[in-house]
């Protein structure tokens, strides 16, 4: 069984930065995508960054490349979204999930792809 839990939001003011952290407990076996969602009020979440854990091969949502970075350090069992220059539309509730990877390819982009999930952290931007 695989644990996640996610830390590092915060209050912040546009164009700040907030480093957002997904421990994972219990190794998944084999290769495994780790991503992050974002939930705003009466949305579905979306997904914004996500990493795989042997080819570090990333995915990013249009409205977050170039200010957001995905990374994981695999000897902690960590990853981490590095978000610079925030603006007020990256505000909600964050949420690391992840899943074992069947078949290498695509990355998985919708929840239902997604078998584990941690409790959510709330990023919120003042403008």
């Amino acid at each position: 069984q695989v644990q996640l839990i996610d830390s590092g939001g915060g209050l912040v003011q546009a164009g700040d930065s907030l480093k957002l952290s997904c421990a994972t407990s219990g190794r998944p076996f084999g290769w495994y995508e780790t991503g992050w969602f974002r939930q705003t009020p009466g949305a579905e979440r979306q997904l914004v960054a996500a990493i795989t854990s042997r080819d570090f091969r990333t995915y990013y949502v249009d409205s977050v490349k170039g200010r957001f970075t995905i990374s994981r350090d695999n000897d902690k069992n960590t990853v981490y979204l590095q978000m610079n220059n925030l603006k007020a539309e990256d505000t909600g509730t964050y949420y690391c999930a992840g899943h074992v990877i069947r078949r290498i390819g695509d990355f998985a982009t919708t929840m239902d792809q997604f078998e584990d999930w941690g409790q959510g952290t709330q990023v919120t931007v003042s403008s």
